[in-house]
C-alpha cells in the first residue's frame, strides 16, 4: 500500500473522507470503496484519544491510509497519534507562523524537529520493516512519510500562507472553507469573490512550495471542480452526513413508488 507522499510525489490524484461516525467497522469498510484515505477527528467527534488506536487498526486493515485531525496543537495530542500510528496530523485553528514551527517541532524528528522518541506502535515497536535498521532510517523515513498539515481556516493563516508553505516539515495544507469564510466575515459564502480569491492564493502557494493541496469538498461536484483546477487531493465529505443523505434519498424512493 502506497502511503499519501508516495501518491502525491507520483501524481495521484488523493480522495479521503472525514468520519464522524464513531465505528470501527465504518472505517474499515471504507477499504471497499476506493478511498485514499480517512480523516479521524478528534475535533468535532467524540473520538477519543484512548479508541484512536482501534481505528488505526481497522483503517490499515482497509488498506487506507489515516490522517488525525488533532484537537488542538498542544505536544501531548500530537505526539500520542504520531506514536499510535497516524499516516499524518491535521492541525486546526492556525492562526500564525510561529504557531506552525512550533508544531513542527512535536511532529518531525532531528534534524527538522524536536519530536522524542520511543519504540511505539508506529514502528512497530522497532520491528517494523522500516525501523528495523537503526534509529536514523527510522526517523528518516517518519520524517518524509508522516504528514504534518495545517489546516488553513482563519484569517492569520491566509495572511502568511505564503512563508507558512515554504517551512521545511509542513507536507502540505487543508482548507477549511467554512471556517475561513466565517472569518473573513462571509459565513458560507462559497461563490464570493473574495473567498474564491482566498482559496486560489493558498493552493498557488502550496504548488510553488511543493507542498500537497488538499481541499474540503460537499459535493461530489466541487470534489471533481478542485481536483480539475490543481488541487492534489480532497477531503469529500462526512460520513454520517453520506449515511443520512443516502437513507433520505432511498427511502423516499421506496415510499413515493407505493401503490395506493
Amino acid at each position: 500500500m502506497k502511503n499519501l507522499m508516495e501518491k502525491y510525489k507520483s501524481g495521484q490524484k488523493i480522495v479521503g473522507t472525514l468520519t464522524h461516525m464513531k465505528s470501527m467497522t465504518a472505517v474499515e469498510a471504507l477499504g471497499y470503496t476506493g478511498a485514499d484515505f480517512v480523516m479521524l477527528d478528534m475535533e468535532h467527534s467524540p473520538i477519543s484519544t484512548n479508541e484512536i488506536s482501534g481505528y488505526l487498526t481497522a483503517a490499515t486493515a482497509a488498506g487506507i491510509s489515516a490522517l488525525v485531525r488533532v484537537s488542538s496543537s498542544n505536544k501531548e495530542h500530537i505526539l500520542h497519534m504520531l506514536d499510535a500510528g497516524a499516516a499524518g496530523i491535521v492541525v486546526p485553528s492556525i492562526t500564525n507562523v510561529d504557531q506552525v514551527k512550533e508544531i513542527i517541532k512535536h511532529a518531525k524528528f532531528m534534524p527538522v524537529g524536536e519530536r522524542g522518541y520511543c519504540m511505539t506502535r508506529d514502528g512497530g515497536w522497532g520491528f517494523a520493516e522500516h525501523s528495523s535498521h537503526g534509529l536514523a532510517e527510522y526517523m528518516g523515513f517518519s520524517n518524509t512519510s508522516t504528514m504534518l498539515i495545517p489546516q488553513c481556516e482563519t484569517v492569520g493563516c491566509l495572511e502568511h500562507i505564503e512563508e507558512i508553505t515554504a517551512l521545511n516539515g509542513v507536507d502540505g495544507i487543508l482548507i477549511g472553507p467554512y471556517d475561513l469564510s466565517i472569518d473573513m466575515g462571509i459565513p458560507g459564502q462559497f461563490d464570493n469573490p473574495d473567498l474564491k480569491n482566498a482559496v486560489s492564493r493558498i493552493l498557488t502557494a502550496c504548488k510553488k512550495n511543493g507542498k500537497m493541496a488538499i481541499n474540503f469538498a460537499g459535493t461530489t461536484d466541487a470534489a471533481v471542480s478542485s481536483l480539475n483546477d490543481g488541487f492534489d487531493a480532497v477531503l469529500f465529505g462526512i460520513d454520517i452526513i453520506m449515511y443520512i443523505n443516502n437513507y433520505i434519498s432511498s427511502i423516499s424512493s421506496i415510499k413515493s413508488r407505493i401503490k395506493q
